[in-house]
């Protein structure tokens, strides 16, 4: 078949849709199928641009390019899940949250305009009309899913798929060192982690990765980490190859993954398929769907004294008397479950390819 992927994207901004995108296109191709990425440039200021967005995506003809049919398009972001087709599916890997559960919180920014309440109406009222005329709707995650339940009334059906070059992901030691690695956004919540830190009775490490997509915040994080005299006990390591990145996952303690009501996440598959433990918390949404409290990792209150308590269990426990009769730490315990759990799980591009397809 010859199959679109329609999604969204703000130019110069590159995170896991990017990445969800690209891995859909190479299994699909690997599967036998033409396989195309169409995405359409998105800006939400001010918010009035948001509506014409809508409309450029309502407005795009996909059914056929050059005189050849599009036998299949597949809605991720958007608005572009908006491009009418007479076979798409729609796969959410998240609505615009500013309309939804960002609407009032700190975290958000469309409340804060006068026009705001128009045009969150708005995009609900399409999200409500349009995603339930695709063939089929599924979300990113169980939280992806629940969402769009409770806020249009939209049923989907959780389809999950493996981070980027999962093969890649190994285990190595267990250093005394955690690793965060992420974007460095307000949600993603940095500054708790740093706050944190200053909080633990010992000299615990953090390894931070990451490009700054939220410029503001990203430039607060050294100054803070000086203010709160952290010292060396805090690496900016910035963009590093996927290569870098495998190596400091196979090599770390444990994996700090500490975000606000995530979509899905592929740190924690990640760190899994590595056999680390993940320290996440209460509210960070997708991790939990994977991290079982004291099993697969750990899960802290969204407040510095209890993300401290969390990694301060697992640093002091390296030493011998923290281990068990095998001879292994609570963090190796910890990693080694949640490596069989993502075996357990069957996580894979050919699963979700099968699912895609088996319903057009």
């Amino acid at each position: 078949m010859r199959i679109v992927i329609a999604t969204a994207q703000v130019p110069f901004v590159r995170g896991g849709a990017e990445l969800h995108a690209e891995g859909l296109r190479d299994a699909l191709q690997l599967s036998g199928h033409q396989a195309e990425i169409a995405a359409i440039p998105f800006k939400w200021y001010p918010p009035e641009r948001i509506l014409d967005n809508i409309l450029a995506c309502r407005n795009l003809d996909l059914t056929e390019s050059c005189g050849t049919p599009i036998d299949l398009l597949i809605g991720l972001k958007f608005p572009a899940y908006f491009i009418e087709h007479p076979r798409k599916v729609i796969w959410v890997l998240h609505q615009y949250r500013d309309a939804y559960d960002l609407w009032g919180h700190e975290y958000g920014a469309l409340h804060r305009y006068a026009s705001g309440r128009m045009i969150r109406d708005a995009i609900e009222q399409a999200d409500r009309m349009l995603i339930p005329r695709a063939k089929k709707v599924f979300a990113n995650s169980l939280k992806v899913a629940e969402r769009l339940k409770s806020y249009c009334g939209i049923d989907s059906e959780p389809l999950y798929h493996p981070p980027p070059n999962a093969s890649q992901f190994h285990c190595g030691d267990y250093q005394p060192y955690f690793f965060f690695p992420s974007r460095l956004n307000r949600v993603k919540r940095q500054e708790l982690v740093l706050q944190a830190l200053a909080r633990t009775r010992h000299p615990v490490e953090v390894r931070f990765c990451g490009a700054g997509d939220d410029l503001d915040y990203a430039g607060s994080l050294p100054p803070l980490a000086r203010e709160l005299k952290l010292g060396t006990r805090v690496q900016w390591l910035g963009d590093i190859t996927e290569k870098d990145k495998a190596d400091q996952y196979a090599n770390a303690l444990a994996v700090l993954f500490p975000p606000w009501d995530e979509d899905y996440g592929y740190v924690t598959l990640e760190a899994m398929l590595s056999a680390k433990a993940v320290i996440t918390c209460s509210d960070s949404g997708g991790p939990l769907e994977f991290v079982r409290s004291s099993e697969t990792g750990l899960v802290a209150d969204p407040t510095p004294e209890s993300l401290a308590s969390a990694m301060d269990a697992l640093w002091e426990d390296r030493a011998a008397e923290g281990k068990s009769a095998e001879g292994k730490s609570k963090a190796q315990r910890m990693g080694e479950a949640g490596r069989k759990l993502c075996e357990t799980l069957g996580v894979s591009w050919k699963h979700a390819v099968e699912k895609l397809l088996s319903c057009v």
